[in-house]
């Protein structure tokens, strides 16, 4: 009885040992050092290579600065320096997946502090927890069931703007001094975090303290309508759904939760879509054969409708096209250039440490403009939607996981609809056929893209 006992123990200990190495090994080396971090470079003292990395975007080569990086030093992962903040950046499919499906086990989404400064404690910059809690409370505005609703409100508002601001009557009191507030609140999204007078970041964060006071002001002033009224309306604004709306426990939000959330969503929703439509204006008037394809598949569906009908769920599911002309120009041009996530534990990636605590930011471009996703990445090619589907976590303009936008179909519906009605009444062509598109932080074109408009004889 003694020798099967011994055997068994020695098998016992042989796999625990052999357990050990191999946990041990996701952390330490052969020669009994832990992995190196990736490599890389932090750039100058406290600036780090943000100052770098603007002047490519504000160029308009944005993806020069993964792509030279994961020439030079690896094209799974390097480390960087962005926004005050020693940071490891994650390239590829492999590492997109591992960031969007390994929240809450290895990394949180966690944004740098500066925007906190900016938008507060909203569902994007709040703690982990909280960020949660309140996601749920605000994508409820943005749920699937209330597309087919927006599609037809989306469509009244193109025809109503297009008939008055393209068709010569042209309104110059539209933009508020909010409106204004919000685009100084934008030029100071990724800025370095200097807050002294006159800097785009002193700047940012005072119009995102007055934006707030006055949102508050607003949702005094529904909440007590509210109170005062005798009949309960049912109204379909963002705010009046954010004041009703409550979480799980049945709390709800508090004003200035609402007032963060807002600045957010517009900031977030706003700019991201228009300059998504801009892009779309640019190349449709740059590829006639492009622009056939959509007004011949917008024609179609408009001679099916009736006298004033509005468009409907249906209809956009007819934009096939349409949509891989917008997908394209998401894929040269996403409108957000990737999200932060924060290490949890440490762990290895690619051969190489990446330490508990530390800020990992992932980017599109280098899949987006990757030839081993997409070949001839730098031509304008809607057909390649129409040939297949992207690899896995290859094409991300919307980012992916459970913190994928939760806006990705409410900006479907703004942009298609915008280009049926678009498409529908004019042709048009570049006043500045050479004009350079840069980021800052978001898709811009130098001289604001004007272009000629030729409106269709047909009604």
């Amino acid at each position: 009885m003694e020798l099967p006992f011994e055997y068994l123990l020695c098998c016992f200990l042989g796999l625990a040992a052999s357990l050990m190495y191999i946990l041990s090994s996701r952390f330490i080396r052969a020669d009994g050092r832990s992995p190196p971090l990736p490599p890389g470079s932090y750039g100058w003292p406290v600036i780090g290579e943000t100052v770098e990395a603007r002047n490519l975007y504000r160029s308009g080569r944005p993806q020069e600065f993964v792509q030279t990086r994961m020439s030079k030093h690896n094209k799974d992962v390097f480390k960087t320096s962005l926004l005050g903040q020693k940071t490891i950046v994650f390239c590829g499919a492999a590492g997109h997946k591992l960031l969007f499906t390994s929240e809450k086990q290895w990394v949180i989404t966690c944004w740098p502090q500066i925007l906190s400064k900016l938008f507060g404690d909203s569902f994007l910059t709040a703690p982990y927890d909280e960020a949660i809690r309140t996601r749920k409370i605000v994508t409820g505005f943005l749920k699937k069931d209330l597309l087919p609703e927006l599609v037809q409100r989306f469509d009244k508002v193109c025809k109503k703007r297009i008939k008055e601001d393209w068709v010569g009557n042209d309104d110059q009191n539209w933009q508020s001094k909010l409106l204004e507030e919000f685009n100084i609140l934008l030029d100071g999204v990724f800025r370095l975090p200097i807050y002294f007078p006159g800097t785009k970041h002193y700047k940012a964060v005072k119009s995102s303290e007055l934006i707030r006071r006055e949102l508050i002001k607003l949702i005094e002033v529904k909440r007590s309508t509210k109170r005062n009224s005798s009949e309960r309306v049912e109204e379909q604004d963002l705010i009046s759904y954010l004041i009703d709306a409550t979480d799980e426990d049945g709390t709800s939000l508090t004003d200035k939760e609402i007032a963060n959330n807002v600045i957010t969503l517009i900031d977030g929703g706003h700019d991201t879509s228009s300059s998504t439509m801009m892009l779309v204006i640019k190349y449709l008037a740059e590829n006639p054969e492009c622009y056939r394809r959509v007004h011949e598949e917008q024609t179609e569906i408009a001679m099916l409708k009736g006298p004033g009908e509005l468009l409907n769920k249906d209809d956009l599911q007819k934009m096939k096209y349409s949509w891989t002309v917008v997908s394209e120009v998401l894929r040269l041009w996403p409108p957000v250039q990737g999200t932060f996530r924060k290490a949890m534990v440490d762990f290895t990636y690619a051969g190489f440490s990446i330490p508990k605590g530390w800020q990992i930011w992932w980017n599109p471009h280098s899949t987006h403009m990757n030839e081993e996703y997409f070949p001839n990445p730098h031509k304008f090619d809607p057909s390649r939607f129409e040939r297949g589907t992207p690899a896995p976590y290859a094409y991300v303009p919307f980012g992916g996981g459970p913190r994928m936008c939760p806006g990705r179909d409410f900006a479907k519906v703004e942009i298609l609809v915008f280009l049926h009605n678009l498409v529908r009444q004019f042709r048009w062509k570049l006043v500045f056929p050479d004009e350079k598109i840069g980021l800052d932080p978001l898709p811009v074109s130098a001289k604001g893209l004007p272009i000629y408009l030729y409106p269709h004889t047909h009604p």
